[in-house]
C-alpha cells in the first residue's frame, strides 16, 4: 500500500483487477531478490480493474489535479538503469481535477492489450509490466504499482527434427551423440544417447550441462554472460568401445525461461546443452549443441472424440504463437476417382495420376 504524506490531507491507493479470485498467481522474483505473487496474463488479454482512493482523514477536503492508471511495459538493463525502455505505455484518465470528500472508487480498462514479450528477470536485464496509479498534486503526487505477470505461448509440431552429432580427438577420442529434438517446452524431457565409436584414453566421468546465456546489447557494447542452470553425472568410469549411453533429462524441476530472440532490440537468451568429458589427468573435452525452449499452455482439456483437441486449446489461448511444419501431400485412392461422365475431366481437388 502507497503512502506518501504531505500538507493536509493525504489517502492511501488500491489497485484490485478483475478476477482476481480465478485469475492464476506466478511466483517472480522481485528487485529485493524475493519472490513475491503476481496475477498472470496473456498477449491479447484485457486488463480490467478498480482503483480505490481512501482518504486518510475523515471529513477533510482532499484535493488532486487529476488521477490516471497507466499500462507499462518496461526493459530496463541494469548496468544502464536510468535509461528503461517503454515498449507499451497505455493511459487512461480517471478523474479531472477536483475534491475529494469521501473515499472514491474507479473503474479502469485496458481491452485486448498487446502483450508481445514474456516477463523476465535476467542476471543484467528485466522485462516488466506492471500498472501505476498517479493521483497529481501540487507539492507532492501520490503513486502506487504492481507488476502483473506474462506468459508468451507457443505450439510447434511433434516431428521435430532429431541432433546428430560426431566429436572427437584425431585418433583418441570419436564419439556421436544424439538428442530427440531440437526444441522443448519448459515441462519437456530432454532424452538422448551418446555411443562410443573410439576410446583410447582414459576417461574418468562425463557430465552434461544446461547452459542459459544472456546477451544484453549490440555491436561493440554487447554484454553476454552465461550461468549453468543444471549439471547432471550421465556416466562414471571408463567406457568401452561401441558401449553406448542413454539421457533422460528432466526440465519442469528448473525456473526457466523460453529462448529470446532480439527482445525490443535489447536483449536475447538462448540455451545450451553441454556435454563434458573428463579424462583421469582432469582435462576437459566438451561440445556445445543450442536448444530452444518454449512455453507451452498449461492445461489440456480433450473433448470426447476429438483427437485435435489438445491442439484446438492450445492456440485458442490469447497470446499463442502457432508454428507448423509443411503439410505432406495427400494421395487420392486410385480406386474412387471422381470424374465428370459427360467430359472425363477430373475435379480441381482430384490429384490421382493417371497410368
Amino acid at each position: 500500500m502507497a503512502m506518501l504524506f504531505g500538507f493536509g490531507q493525504s489517502a492511501d491507493i488500491q489497485i484490485r483487477l478483475s478476477n482476481e479470485d480465478t485469475r492464476k498467481v506466478i511466483k517472480s522474483r522481485g528487485d529485493d531478490g524475493n519472490m513475491h505473487d503476481n496475477f498472470l496474463y496473456y498477449d491479447g488479454e484485457s486488463v480490467t480493474g478498480t482503483v480505490q482512493v481512501n482518504l486518510k482523514k475523515a471529513n477533510h477536503k482532499f484535493e488532486h489535479q487529476g488521477i490516471r492508471i497507466e499500462f507499462i511495459g518496461q526493459i530496463e538493463v541494469y548496468y544502464d538503469r536510468g535509461n528503461q525502455q517503454d515498449f507499451i505505455s497505455l493511459t487512461r484518465e480517471l478523474a479531472r481535477p477536483g475534491d475529494l470528500t469521501q473515499n472514491a472508487q474507479f473503474p479502469f480498462e485496458f481491452n485486448n492489450v498487446e502483450k508481445p514479450f514474456e516477463t523476465y528477470m535476467g542476471t543484467n536485464v528485466k522485462l516488466r509490466y506492471f500498472l501505476r496509479v498517479t493521483v497529481i498534486r501540487r507539492l507532492t503526487d501520490l503513486t502506487k504499482e504492481i507488476d502483473l505477470v506474462v506468459h508468451a505461448l507457443s505450439s510447434y509440431p511433434d516431428n521435430d527434427k532429431s541432433i546428430k552429432m560426431e566429436v572427437g580427438i584425431e585418433d583418441c577420442l570419436h564419439i556421436e551423440f544424439e538428442y530427440n529434438k531440437n526444441k522443448y517446452h519448459l515441462q519437456d524431457v530432454i532424452v538422448g544417447k551418446i555411443y562410443f565409436l573410439l576410446v583410447r584414453i582414459k576417461i574418468k566421468y562425463m557430465e552434461i550441462a544446461i547452459l542459459k546465456t544472456e546477451i544484453v546489447g549490440s555491436g561493440p557494447n554487447t554484454f553476454k554472460e552465461s550461468e549453468t542452470v543444471a549439471k547432471f553425472e550421465i556416466m562414471d568410469g571408463a567406457p568401452v568401445r561401441g558401449e553406448s549411453i542413454p539421457i533422460r533429462l528432466f526440465l519442469a524441476g528448473y525456473d526457466l525461461a523460453p529462448s529470446m530472440r532480439d527482445v525490443g532490440k535489447k536483449f536475447s537468451v538462448k540455451y545450451f546443452l553441454n556435454l563434458v568429458l573428463i579424462d583421469e589427468e582432469d582435462r576437459r573435452y566438451f561440445k556445445q549443441q543450442e536448444v530452444t525452449l518454449w512455453r507451452k499452455a498449461d492445461k489440456v482439456m480433450r473433448r470426447p472424440g476429438s483427437d485435435e483437441a489438445e491442439e484446438e486449446l492450445q492456440t485458442s489461448i490469447p497470446g499463442t504463437q502457432k508454428f507448423t511444419a509443411p503439410a505432406p501431400v495427400e494421395h487420392p485412392k486410385p480406386e474412387s476417382p471422381r470424374s465428370d461422365p459427360k467430359s472425363g475431366s477430373t475435379s480441381p481437388d482430384d490429384n490421382s495420376d493417371s497410368s
